[in-house]
């Protein structure tokens, strides 16, 4: 036994006796050990290794192809009373869903073996960090595990010998049924029951459904924030580094923002940009009285397509060792990978997603993807050239800004910042994006998805934004200050008007000096906006004037925008903060 915690000895006995598996292999997170199970899941046929020379370490795993995303229809929030789960959750009462999940479980692992994973979400020895178990019969599992969090024993000296603060998460692949998929959780009980997927979203119990769902109910109850947020630092040519939290919902550019390369006109001073998490914050109020963030992860579960030399060369860079991937496609000719966007040159001697072997150029003419749009890597974060020296401080980074933004081709401008605290609430709760493939549904729908927390939300989204305002409360005069950005303007063919990717640092920058009281800011209807001469276009192929055009606020479609948002709201009922509703209202007098 890994651990003498009675509470976690206990739990772990009923699920083996629930469960029935052949075999139980607590796992110790040793490389002798995860090199055992690498050999025994390429040797069933799991996962494959892919070429030594190129990518050194690196597995390949291809998931059912009915098991390609996350299941929001199938994903459940379990509170005791349906109004704590909220509208925006799907609810079932947990004595219900534990009569329903119970049988099925029922020698589930029969003839298969049962692995026991202690995890820590957040680096080792931090008072932020909190620890996880995850029963799993995947060894897929277990091995993405070991990236995407700090696996093994180390987790329960983390935990203690006699603390029940842990998070239960019970794993079975089961036949991967997809009308029998249920991903659920139980606040309440602090667990987590998956069953019938593989898919990494689904099954990696740590990632959304712990370090989101259920921690943001931790942290409404503990009084700290689990957020949808990449990390990123800006350090000057003083050496001096400035830190940033950001929300986007998928698909807008987070991961490139999180691994920002600084353009020339930056770079050259001696500017750097250091990533500390490109997906998940948890945040915590300092003994200094500001807001300290840590990213809970300690690996990256990326989008594949589209990640490339031009648009992502940090995250490209990441998967060249100890990566795994998942639904890419395969080059026979050098047993490496490929995906769409990689580059203009698909393999002719290809295995596509699904595992057949193809033409990849023709293929593709014929209307196919090689890689399944949602295919991911899952890299070490240390394998990052950008990661901050302070991934692994406990104590976290302090956050001067927090970004919000969304994709809205029209409404939103370039960057804007909200009066204060409580209307940078508002501003945060009114994102709204264009829907993508990383979450199973129709494409190109506008949807609300407040903090980009939408799906993600473990509790009723009217007290976490009144969570949000006592957390204002708490910091007072130390907050971080609160901006959007839309990165994704469009003209009137359908292109995008700003350059984004690594020119993104140019209004990043503009936001820092507005942190330090060394930028001006005009006022408008909707908040602070830059001066269109405050955003250094240096080196850049566009004008003043292309600026002015950006940061335009139409006060017609905001006008529509403030309807949307009412209807949105009137969601909440009585659970809709007075702060909110006062919040629209002041806009659409200011619109007026």
């Amino acid at each position: 036994m890994l651990t003498n915690n009675k509470n976690v000895l206990q739990w772990v006995d009923e699920m083996v006796a629930l469960c029935k598996p052949d075999k139980v292999v607590w796992i110790d997170g040793s490389e002798e050990q995860l090199n055992a199970l690498r050999d025994e899941a390429v040797s069933t046929g799991e996962m494959m290794r892919l070429n030594e020379e190129k990518l050194p370490g690196c597995l390949y795993h291809r998931t059912n192809p009915n098991d390609v995303a996350r299941v929001e229809d199938r994903t459940f929030i379990c509170s005791v009373k349906e109004e704590d789960a909220g509208p925006t959750n799907h609810w079932k009462d947990p004595k219900e869903m534990h009569a329903m999940l119970t049988p099925m479980y029922d020698g589930v692992m029969k003839g298969r073996t049962m692995y026991v994973i202690p995890y820590s979400m957040g680096p080792i020895g931090s008072k932020m960090s909190k620890v996880g178990v995850e029963v799993t019969d995947s060894i897929y599992v277990v091995l993405n595990m070991d990236i995407m969090t700090r696996m093994g024993k180390q987790a329960f000296v983390q935990l203690g010998d006699t603390s029940n603060d842990f998070v239960r998460g019970l794993h079975a692949k089961a036949d991967i049924d997809p009308e029998k998929r249920y991903i659920v959780h139980f606040p309440e009980e602090n667990m987590i029951c998956s069953i019938n997927s593989g898919y990494g979203g689904n099954v990696l119990l740590g990632k959304k459904c712990f370090a989101l769902r259920i921690a943001s109910y931790q942290g409404k109850n503990e009084g700290w924030m689990a957020e949808h947020m990449l990390i990123l630092g800006i350090e000057n040519p003083q050496g001096e580094v400035k830190y940033i939290c950001a929300a986007f919902p998928s698909a807008c550019g987070k991961t490139n923002l999180a691994m920002l390369i600084p353009p020339e006109v930056y770079a050259k001073k001696g500017y750097k940009v250091w990533t500390v998490g490109d997906d998940i914050a948890w945040l915590r109020q300092g003994d200094d009285g500001r807001l300290w963030a840590i990213n809970p992860e300690n690996g990256f579960f990326g989008v594949a397509p589209g990640t490339n030399v031009k648009s992502n060369p940090n995250a490209l860079h990441s998967t060249e060792k100890n990566t795994i991937f998942t639904n890419v496609a395969i080059n026979n000719d050098d047993n490496a990978v490929w995906w769409e966007g990689l580059d203009k040159n698909p393999p002719v001697n290809a295995t596509e997603w699904k595992g057949a072997k193809v033409n990849g150029p023709e293929y593709i003419a014929d209307g196919n993807k090689l890689a399944h749009p949602n295919s991911r890597f899952t890299a070490p974060a240390k394998n990052c050239p950008c990661i901050s020296p302070e991934f692994d401080n406990p104590k976290g980074v302090p956050i001067s800004a927090i970004v919000f933004g969304g994709r809205r081709a029209k409404t939103a401008p370039l960057v804007y910042q909200s009066f204060d605290w409580k209307h940078g609430v508002f501003v945060g709760s009114i994102m709204a994006s264009e829907t993508t493939a990383a979450a199973a549904g129709a494409v190109g729908v506008v949807r609300r998805d407040p903090m980009a927390m939408l799906p993600f939300c473990g509790y009723n989204m009217g007290d976490y934004w009144a969570h949000w305002l006592e957390m204002g409360e708490k910091l007072g005069d130390k907050a971080p200050k609160i901006f959007n950005v839309n990165w994704f303007r469009t003209d009137d063919e359908g292109h995008f008007i700003w350059p984004g990717f690594g020119d993104n640092m140019r209004v990043l920058m503009w936001i820092l000096n507005r942190c330090e009281g060394k930028a001006d800011a005009v006022e408008t209807a909707i908040g602070y906006e830059p001066k269109p001469e405050d955003i250094n276009i240096e080196g850049l192929d566009i004008t003043v004037d292309t600026i002015k055009d950006l940061l335009s606020v139409d006060k017609g479609l905001w006008k529509e925008d403030a309807q949307g948002i009412e209807e949105f709201y009137s969601k909440f009922g009585s659970k809709l903060p007075a702060e909110m509703k006062k919040q629209l209202d002041e806009l659409k007098a200011r619109l007026a």
